[in-house]
């Protein structure tokens, strides 16, 4: 018995030695991240001389292969993998890109960089990071990924947000300049956020003086996707979901609406059942919208030629009723090498189609919506055009019906852009090249506007809200700018450490513009939404500017260790006169990369580089020929005893306009941890733009009909801090990466030449300013009265108008504003700063993590230290002494003598009580989840017969906002920076999305 269980056991050993020794094949298929194969990926087993190279399909075979070897995985710029052999014969490898490879190349203009050689302030934001937000232009993509980049969205479907760099630094134009594929264009409309491969963000002056004249607040440059050598991958993305706006004005009901309007002494005189009604406003012009996006992309390319293309379709429901927006894009780009010559194009088109937010009376449907009677309903089927509004006679109101200003009619705003270059490139002899590129940006729209008759107003004899005709109205035009540019390249190296690239470029910029407004009435019929005679109104316009600039770089750098940088830019512009026209540009930067000296080889540190920058850009960012005297007509002069036609000047003659410039200094420091594991940036700027053009009167005798002549006056200081922190882990099967970014900003107004202020920003229609620009003060800054509680008796009215006892004006109950200079009266000079629209800090911080095929990214970004007036305010708490809606904590909280210790002043009171002060003005600071997802890639053989990647994702955007502003949004850009006139809320939005690669 013993020796058959000793057989046995030796039988066993021996069968598990065999299936140990047991060679075996194993085959498979390297590719990246999106699924192209990976040609050329080597694959070597751990200990052994068993190797291989991946083919042109990126599939491989490696044979004599034993279970338990290791199997290491590489590929230059990706991340190796090392494997263990199971008992599985086919084995595909997803490689991701390092993070060194990520940030190994920087876009800069007129060329490219290696990170390590950066001596400028740049933040890069590659392709995934672009489009993991779900966004209808690119520009908002840009929000809180890079330090130093103040971006403020709005709700509005197929909007531009607004954008600064470091902040501001003009009275006038702020905007970036945007490059995309070395073609200036106005913004990234016309672009979808899946067709960019990476984005550079330029701040200092080494980076922005080569583009001279245009440089002044930075540049956006923008590479789009390239195909890439190896088999043909084609790429479809899509996602949808809905999007909601959920908070709203906590406004009276009906109930409490009536008490209220019998305290204004208004008795509404309508039918007792009307007041059974309770609309609500807000629920009426808000809903549910859907947002869709297809995006379908294919590429491929052999060594000597490469090519994509791509085609979007995306649709947007606004969360206000009837507004939204389709867009139509495609791409086509495509490079071939003959030679020493390389040929390439890049060609983009796109359409859109949006349905705007209409207004009346030049109010917000939000205005109108928060001042509308709740006792009315929305529709009524007896008035023309079937909706239902106020009768000042009858409800002592006249607030618009919103929903009737947005659904009546139509209006739409259609658009076609055109963006492409094609270029050529002539390695002339080694190092050498010669590079010509003309770029185009094409651009028309076409805005319609068509409002039949109708008449609100149910009440006999009464036309508060009527129109007895079809008003028509249609806005076309078209532009285009044509860039021609030749460059020379030269690359060379001596003695093996001195590395030289020298660039010498000349530049032809022309654009030009036209438009055509028109407008007529038909009072016959609603039927037709054509232009007619009938009291039509027609003009034209047109305009061109053209520009050439000269530029010259050298970039320079001693092992890696010591670089520099220097370039000089001469550029002119058509918009000044001959005297100042042309103007010089330069700057020069110099780095010191402190880790790769000898001392610092066994130190922790892969990267210590410190770097600083000094030069000037400039700006041109006015009209077209206001150097020059102008004339427009329209004027009717009596002649011969009748009325003659005829123009008169519109602008004066200013010879010596010319370039508005900004200096900038640059110090930076940047440092890389246990191989880029940690990171850190850190930059300090300060930006002194000179010659700032501004707008001064014009003198009433000089006849200008202008009213006011564009001169160079004054200059302003911009300074401020930006760091940038990281923390990369890409080692196991669970991978995170963390990414802190902070930027400052603070402005001071140095001169204003000849002006002591510019004023701004009309409070109301027809009234005061809101925003004011004086010397030794931030731009823009809020400016009115300070409050100081409510007047609880006349003791306490008497103890501040000491000036002028007796008045009867202010009583109690009014607010008490402070005499700020003493004069025993309350008055414009007891105005002071009240708010700032412009925040000292803004930051984002992005979190990222996988687990084996799951993914889960989340985005939170805001501002801090700055204020929004809020105009709805006004509204919401009586500011007009009439009967409109108001909020329920305005009505409960008013000041009366039955309730003495209200905290909102007294019904009809003092009418300095709604003008311009701190009661108005919020801290309009945030904190935003921006976006949030949770994603799962399955496994590449689960599906290997049909995709090479699937993956399904859920995401959430602006699902979370910690904010004291009390309005929709404290996230307020548009042409008003920090004021809120009912602004389009952004909503919070819902999504599901399919990856798939092939």
């Amino acid at each position: 018995m013993i020796k058959l269980k000793l057989l046995g056991m030796l039988f066993a050993m021996f069968c598990m030695q065999n299936a140990f020794s047991q060679t075996k094949t194993i085959s498979g298929t390297v590719s990246d991240t999106g699924g192209v194969p990976l040609p050329g990926v080597s694959l070597i087993v751990v200990g052994t001389t068993i190797g291989v190279s991946t083919d042109f399909d990126g599939n491989y075979t490696l044979q004599n292969i034993n279970v338990g070897d290791q199997l290491t995985v590489s590929y230059i710029g990706m991340l190796s993998q090392t494997i263990t052999i199971g008992t599985q014969s086919t084995i595909n490898v997803t490689l991701e890109e390092s993070v060194e490879a990520l940030a190994a190349i920087v876009v800069v203009g007129y060329g490219s960089q290696s990170r390590a050689e950066v001596t400028g302030a740049i933040s890069t934001i590659d392709s995934e990071t672009m489009s993991s937000i779900p966004v209808t232009n690119a520009e908002s993509a840009l929000q809180g990924r890079a330090a130093g980049i103040t971006v403020a969205n709005s709700g509005v479907p197929g909007s531009s947000p607004s954008v600064l760099i470091r902040g501001l630094g003009s009275v006038g134009n702020n905007s970036p300049l945007y490059v995309i594929d070395g073609v200036i264009v106005g913004n990234l409309s016309g672009i979808s956020p899946n067709d960019i491969e990476s984005v550079s963000v330029l701040k200092d002056a080494s980076t922005t003086a080569v583009y001279g004249a245009q440089g002044s607040n930075g540049v956006v440059v923008v590479t789009t996707k390239q195909g890439k050598n190896g088999k043909g991958r084609l790429n479809f993305n899509t996602y949808t979901g809905f999007q909601t706006v959920a908070k709203r004005y906590d406004v009276l009901e009906t109930i409490d609406y009536l008490k209220y309007a019998g305290e204004l002494g208004v008795f509404p005189n309508r039918p007792l059942s009307t007041y059974k009604t309770n609309t609500d406003w807000q629920d009426e012009i808000f809903r549910v919208g859907i947002i869709q996006d297809y995006n379908l992309s294919y590429s491929g390319g052999t060594e000597n030629s490469t090519h994509l293309f791509s085609a979007e379709y995306l649709k947007q429901e606004g969360t206000l009723i009837d507004t939204g927006f389709e867009r139509y894009s495609f791409r086509a780009n495509s490079s071939a090498k003959f030679g020493k010559i390389t040929v390439g194009e890049s060609m983009s088109l796109s359409f859109g189609k949006q349905n705007p937010e209409r207004d009346a009376e030049g109010r917000s449907l939000i205005e109108h919506a928060i001042k509308a009677a709740p006792y009315l309903s929305v529709y009524n089927s007896s008035n023309l055009g079937g909706f239902q509004g106020p009768s000042s006679s009858a409800d002592g109101q006249d607030a618009v019906n919103p929903v009737r200003v947005q659904k009546l009619g139509d209006a739409v705003n259609k658009s076609l852009g055109i963006i492409g270059n094609v270029y050529a490139e002539l390695e002339i002899i080694e190092g050498l090249k010669f590079k010509s590129q003309v770029g185009l940006d094409y651009y028309t729209y076409n805005n319609s506007n068509f409002i039949p008759s109708y008449s609100d107003d149910s009440v006999e004899g009464s036309t508060t809200h009527a129109q007895n005709y079809a008003a028509i109205t249609r806005n076309s035009g078209n532009g285009q700018t044509i860039i021609f540019d030749n460059s020379l390249t030269y690359k060379t190296t001596i003695n093996d450490n001195h590395n030289f690239e020298i660039l010498a470029l000349v530049e032809k910029y022309e654009g030009k513009n036209e438009s055509l407004n028109a407008s007529s009435r038909n009072a016959v019929t609603d039927e037709v939404n054509q232009v007619s005679n009938e009291d039509s109104s027609v003009s034209s316009s047109s305009s061109e500017v053209n520009k050439i600039g000269y530029l010259g770089r050298v970039n320079y750098n001693f092992d890696g260790r010591y670089i520099a940088s220097a370039s000089f830019r001469r550029d002119a512009s058509s918009r000044f006169g001959a005297n100042k026209r042309w103007a010089n540009f330069y700057s020069a930067s110099a780095g010191w990369n402190i880790a790769k000296e000898s001392f610092m080889e066994d130190s922790n540190f892969s990267n210590l580089k410190l770097r600083a920058s000094y030069g000037t850009v400039g700006s041109d960012a006015i009209g077209d020929y206001l150097y020059a005297p102008s004339l427009t007509g329209g004027f009717e002069y009596p002649i011969g005893g009748a009325v003659a036609f005829g123009v008169t000047a519109n602008g004066g003659s200013n010879q010596d306009l010319q370039w508005e410039t900004k200096e900038i200094i640059n110090v930076g420091l940047d440092a890389g941890l246990f191989n880029e594991k940690f990171t850190a940036s850190l930059e300090y700027y300060q930006n002194t733009s000179n010659d700032l053009l501004i707008y001064i009167p014009a003198v009433l005798s000089s006849g200008i009909n202008a009213g006011s002549l564009p001169v160079n006056a004054g200059s302003v200081e911009t300074k401020g801090f930006e760091l940038v922190l990281g923390f990369n882990d890409y080692d196991g099967d669970f991978t995170w990466s963390a990414n802190l970014n902070l930027g400052t900003s603070k402005n001071e107004v140095l001169s204003l030449g000849a002006r002591d202020e510019i004023t701004g920003s009309p409070y109301k229609l027809g009234g005061a300013d809101v925003t004011r620009t004086v010397v030794g003060e931030s731009l823009f800054h809020f400016y009115g009265l300070v409050s100081d509680g409510i007047y609880q008796n006349q003791e306490e009215v008497e103890a501040v108008f000491t000036a002028n006892p007796n008045q009867v004006i202010v009583k109690p109950g009014d607010i008490r504003f402070k005499d700020l200079n003493g004069d025993g009266a309350i008055n414009s000079d007891d105005r002071t700063i009240i708010g700032n629209p412009f925040p000292d800090l803004t930051y984002g911080l992005n979190l990222d993590a996988k687990y084996k095929n799951f993914d889960m990214s989340l985005f939170i970004t805001g501002v801090s230290g700055n204020e929004v007036f809020n105009t709805n305010t006004y509204d919401l708490v009586g500011g007009a002494n009439r009967l409109f809606n108001v909020s329920q904590s305005y009505y409960d909280n008013k000041w009366s003598a039955t309730n003495p210790t209200g905290t909102e002043p007294r019904i009809l009171g003092a009418p300095q009580n709604n003008g311009i002060s701190d009661r108005f003005v919020e801290d309009g600071s945030y904190t935003r989840l921006k976006s949030i997802s949770l994603g799962y890639t399955f496994p590449n053989e689960t599906f290997e017969k049909y995709f090479s990647k699937l993956r399904l994702y859920v995401s959430g955007q602006n699902l979370v906002t910690i904010s004291d502003y009390s309005g929709l949004d404290p996230e307020i850009g548009g042409g008003e920076f920090g004021i809120d006139r009912g602004k389009y809320p952004q909503p919070k939005s819902f999504l599901l999305g399919v990856q798939v690669s092939f």
